[in-house]
């Protein structure tokens, strides 16, 4: 099976201080990976890192047997990747289903009409479409 992401070797830190040394992580098609451990140890960095918000020192990031080490963020997006953090990241003035709309905006692949098709997916896929109009 041919890895959906895989992050070779990668090198992260701040400054002087080296957060990440020599990390490797593949991810097959359809398959669920948990990264666990304690506080300090990478995790964080490693997923950001992973998703485009920091660079890493050395390495590679690999989306689909593309190299997307050197993309921003919105590139990958692009690509299919995505990154929800552990922190709020929804507009809490805005429903579920406005929410997945502003997303799939941003993403700038998909027409209105397109939007509004794979919003109703996504809310049939994730089991929440008694909940389109509530608040998030």
């Amino acid at each position: 099976m041919t890895d959906v992401l895989r992050v070779q070797d990668v090198v992260a830190g701040y400054g002087e201080v080296e957060i990440l040394h020599g990390v490797s992580i593949a991810v097959s098609e359809a398959e669920i990976v948990a990264i666990i451990g304690p506080n300090g140890a990478g995790k964080t960095t490693s997923f950001r890192m992973t998703c485009g918000l920091t660079e890493p020192d050395a390495g590679r990031v690999m989306l689909n047997e593309t190299d997307v080490t050197n993309l921003p963020m919105y590139q990958r997006a692009q690509q299919g990747m995505g990154y929800l953090a552990q922190e709020s990241s929804v507009f809490r003035k805005l429903t579920v289903e406005k929410n997945l709309l502003a997303v799939l905006e941003l993403l700038g692949k998909l027409d209105r009409q397109g939007r509004r098709r794979r919003c109703d997916e996504l809310l049939e896929q994730l089991n929440i479409s008694h909940l389109r109009k509530s608040m998030a």
